[in-house]
């Protein structure tokens, strides 16, 4: 005997209210299991429990994005490698199930596929408040849009009288018109639009404020990837929720393009060679990447030309499309690990106004719009190369 401290690995299988632990060694000897409640207290027992047994080299947990999220966190503050093990599937659980299996079952995945197996993403910290802001506004998008259906319906099957009163009008005047209603109490149609109408109402606020409150977030938390021309709040916020608070664990432009699922797919046979669309990877972050190429084509020059290129080099716009988000997908990669500084424009404003200079001045010397000019000295919008160019200019005016 040597003397030294063995190596073990350990499984959670996690609950609600209890996580149980088991332990096996290097050559998956079982050394013991034991449950433990899902608390601080609960979490440090556990943490004792394992280095009892030896030192730890890593951690399978199942769940770490839910009921394992607690316990994943405290150990990372502990130093402790985590590794996320997936549950599974009923068919292959040749041996029964339970709580001991199960946490033996992660320990063993974690033993012999550790160096394969996803570090999980962090919750709690400032993206993680993000994440939750982003659901939040989806549901009340989702349930705006129910409402705005269901008024359409009714509409549609009301009585000509009701029909004609509001035909003609747009949404939102319409919206606000049956808000204001003071339907008599038998009309229980009255009743149910104006009903509708100001949950209508209600959740536009809701999803406005969650909006701009994202936008504040984003530019806080990622300010290179939120004044990245093309890129938008939400599509700020849905591509910093894929890659986490420790965005560290993905290891490469590549991988990232595959969570993202822009990474084409061998799909080659006998002779034939070619790729396919890859249709896994996190959806949110792909519409995300689509939402952007579709903003730079519409406004980027450089991306049009591209875009026209591939067209006659025999590519369908579909294709092309897939390639752009590649690229975005190798540039947000980037922007998130390894950001660069954003260089200020807060000076812009105040030195064009201390030349007496309206944004039409400046808007007719560099041939853009207004807008355009209005939204870079705001932070709005980032064109680097251009913000060069203008304080170059307003310097040398005199």
């Amino acid at each position: 005997m040597t003397g030294t401290t063995p190596n073990v690995y350990a499984g959670i299988d996690t609950h609600q209210n209890t996580n149980h632990v088991g332990i096996i060694n290097e050559v998956g000897k079982k050394l013991g299991d034991h449950e433990f409640p899902t608390t601080m207290t609960g979490y440090r027992d556990l943490l004792s429990f394992i280095l009892s047994f030896g030192t730890i080299l890593v951690v399978g947990i199942e769940g770490t994005a839910s009921y394992g999220a607690g316990i994943t966190a405290y150990l990372r503050t502990q130093n402790v490698l985590v590794k996320e093990v997936i549950r599974p599937n009923r068919q292959t659980r040749r041996g029964g199930k339970s709580d001991p299996i199960d946490s033996y079952a992660a320990a063993k995945t974690v033993a012999a596929d550790g160096h394969e197996l996803p570090i999980p993403k962090l919750l709690g910290g400032a993206i993680d408040g993000i994440r939750v802001l982003l659901k939040t506004r989806a549901t009340a998008l989702k349930s705006r849009t129910a409402a705005i259906t269901q008024i359409i319906h009714f509409l549609t099957t009301a009585p000509t009288e009701v029909r004609e009163k509001y035909a003609g009008m747009k949404d939102t005047d319409l919206h606000a018109t049956l808000a204001r209603t003071r339907p008599v109490a038998n009309d229980l149609l009255g009743i149910a639009l104006r009903r509708l109408a100001r949950r209508i109402e209600f959740l536009t606020t809701e999803i406005d404020d969650a909006y701009d409150q994202l936008a504040a977030l984003t530019k806080d938390v990622a300010p290179a990837l939120a004044a990245t021309k093309g890129v938008g709040p939400i599509s700020a916020a849905k591509l910093l929720v894929t890659a986490g608070e420790n965005s560290e664990r993905i290891t490469s432009k590549a991988a990232f393009a595959a969570l993202c699922g822009t990474s084409p797919l061998q799909a080659s046979s006998g002779k034939t060679t070619r790729h396919r669309l890859n249709k896994g990877g996190d959806r949110q972050a792909n519409s995300a990447l689509f939402d952007i190429v579709k903003s730079r084509m519409a406004s980027d020059p450089r991306t049009r030309e591209y875009v026209a290129r591939r067209i006659a080099e025999g590519k369908s716009k579909k294709e092309a499309m897939r390639c752009l988000k590649r690229y975005v997908a190798a540039e947000v990669y980037k922007l998130i690990v390894n950001p660069p500084a954003v260089p200020a424009v807060d000076d812009l404003r105040v030195l064009r106004q201390s030349k007496s200079m309206s944004l039409r001045i400046v808007a007719e010397h560099f041939s853009i719009d207004q807008v355009k000019v209005s939204r870079i000295e705001r932070a709005r919008a980032r064109d680097d190369e251009f913000s060069a160019r203008y304080r170059e200019f307003l310097l040398e005016t005199a």
